[in-house]
Order: structure tokens, then sequence, then C-alpha cells
């Protein structure tokens, strides 16, 4: 496979599509940080996605027809969202490539192993170069797990920084190098910030918000996310070299009973005081809000957020509460 722009639907194996020497593209990123993301949604709708679809689907399908040049799809058929193999199809009748791969719901080894070596085989790869380039993008990754770590333990870092730099691990932005740069330069800069003095210790979980001003919002009340479940999750900061071990310990996709386990045990080390569970509107994952509720014993706020925006007035006088509450 010549070098090329391959989309994908959330965060993947990108080691492969490296090795390959293909340049990874995460469309939720492009679609939600272009200068109208709203724009992308009503290009679908009139294309005959329904209204009552998750906005994130339908910002992708436009993404890709808009880019031009990305003409091949890593899509994900089990571990995110169900709309995803509608989407799939969307995209087939426009000419995408589209290449499906599978999370085992249950974290089988074998079955995972088996979906990463498909994989491998689609992109002309062997283990021996996914392992190099492994190497390369874990060098990245321990960086941004130090920012993490600067964030909760330190109070150096704002939640949008600890969301930004962690939900980028998805793909790199397309660019190791230049990431890593970036990266640098924060940390650079860290070392002369002074403590942060936001009282409230906030975890965000689920999936990354389709507003951009949850975090300045919450910050500028003296609340500050600590733990964000999801973008963390994009790092893969798990202490093995074993790549499929790598990606079975990876929550996001699997059941909520194990994300859980990850959630309790952040919280807890975090000293979380309140957590902010965010669900998609039209979203299968808003139903595993009441799973949440019970199992997690710690004041919880359910956000639902539609289509890409602000907060609206109703949202940020629930947060002013539940932070008056914590408080």
């Amino acid at each position: 496979m010549k070098s090329r722009r391959v989309g994908i639907t959330t965060t993947v194996p990108v080691e492969v599509i490296y090795a390959a020497g293909c340049i990874p593209v995460d469309l939720n990123n492009i679609f939600i940080t272009g200068p109208n993301p709203g724009e992308l949604v009503e290009e679908a709708e009139l294309a005959g996605y329904p209204r009552n679809v998750c906005a994130w689907i339908k910002g992708i399908y436009s993404t890709v027809l808009r880019q031009g040049d990305i003409r091949t799809l890593v899509a994900v058929t089990q571990g995110d969202c169900s709309n995803t193999h509608a989407l799939m199809e969307t995209l087939e009748l426009a000419g995408v490539e589209v290449i499906p791969f599978a999370y085992p719901f249950d974290r089988d080894r074998d079955l995972l192993t088996l979906q990463i070596e498909k994989l491998m085989d689609r992109f002309g790869v062997d283990w021996a170069a996914v392992n190099r380039a492994r190497e390369r993008l874990d060098r990245i990754r321990r960086k941004v797990w130090e920012i993490d770590r600067l964030t909760w333990q330190e109070n150096l870092v704002g939640g949008w920084d600890n969301h930004l730099y962690q939900v980028n691990c998805s793909d790199f932005k397309g660019d190791p190098d230049a990431f890593e740069r970036e990266v640098d330069e924060f940390l650079h800069r860290l070392k002369e910030a002074g403590p942060r003095r936001e009282e409230i210790r906030l975890a965000y979980i689920g999936v990354p918000p389709i507003m951009d001003d949850l975090y300045d919002y919450l910050e500028e009340r003296g609340a500050r996310v600590v733990y964000n479940e999801t973008q963390r999750q994009f790092t893969l900061p798990f202490a093995t070299e074993d790549l499929v071990e790598r990606y079975r310990l990876y929550s996001y996709p699997y059941g909520i009973f194990y994300r859980l386990e990850d959630i309790t045990r952040e919280v807890k080390k975090r000293n979380v005081q309140g957590v902010i569970h965010y669900a998609q509107s039209f979203c299968f994952r808003q139903i595993e809000d009441l799973i949440v509720r019970q199992k997690l014993n710690l004041p919880i706020l359910t956000l639902e957020g539609d289509k890409p925006n602000r907060l609206d007035a109703r949202t940020r006088m629930r947060l002013d509460s539940f932070i008056e509450m914590l408080r």
C-alpha cells in the first residue's frame, strides 16, 4: 500500500497504519475542530441522515466527503457506535474503501489477535514493523502520561489541555514528530507554571464532549477536571509492550462494568469529589447511565449533548448547581 491518508472512526491499532507508511486520521477530531462542524452535521441531514442520529456519525460522514483524499476508512464495527454499520454503507456508496475492525465484547485475546492480524494483512505489514511503530508512538505516549500526572498530582494542567493532548493520541494528529514537538513545548512551559487554584476536583466520563467550552466554564467557577476517562484510554496507559494486551486492556470498546473498574480506581486515586457523565444524544450509551449511578459511589451529574455548540443556559445552570452542591 502506498502512503495515503486513512480515516478511522475511533481509536484502532494505529501502529498498523503507521507501519504501512500511511497516515491515520481520526475523523472525530477533524470534524469537531473544523471551522463549522454544525454545517457538516446539516450536510449529512440534507443527504438523508435522520435528525435523530448521533451528530458524531453525521459529522464523520460529511468530513470524509469533504476531505476528498481519504478514500480508505477503518471502521470499528463492534465496540463503538452502533450506527457505524450504516455509516460504512453510505460511505461505500460514495466510493470509499471500508476496512472493518471489531473489538470482541468479552475481551477475548485470541479474537482480538485475529482482528489485528487481519488488519495487518490488509495493510501488508508484519509484527516486526508494527512493533517498531509501537516503540516510536510509545515514546510520545509516555510524555502525554506525564501531562496527565501533572494534572491530578501536581495541579499544573487544566482540564482542556488534559483532554486535548490525550484525545490526540488516537492518531497523533497524523504526524507523530510534529505532535511530539507540541507535547515537548507544552511540558517545557509547565516548568514555569504555578499550581492551579480550583478547589473542586471532577472526573469526566463518557465520550469526549461535543460542546467546546465545558472545561473553561467549570474552571471559571472553581472546578477542574482532573480525570478524563475516555481520553486517557486513548493513550493506552498500560505498562506492557504486548500490543494485543494493550488493546485488550484499553477499556472504551468493552462493557460498562469493565470501564467502571478503571473509573473507580482512578477517581479514588485522584481524590475526585464529583463526576460528570457525558452522554451523546441518540447514543446507546445513554442507557448505561443507570448502571453508572448504581455502581459509582460519588455525586454524578449527567449531561447530554446533541450538535456542536457552546453550553446552553440550562446546562450552565445545572453545572452551577452541581458545583455549589459539591462545594
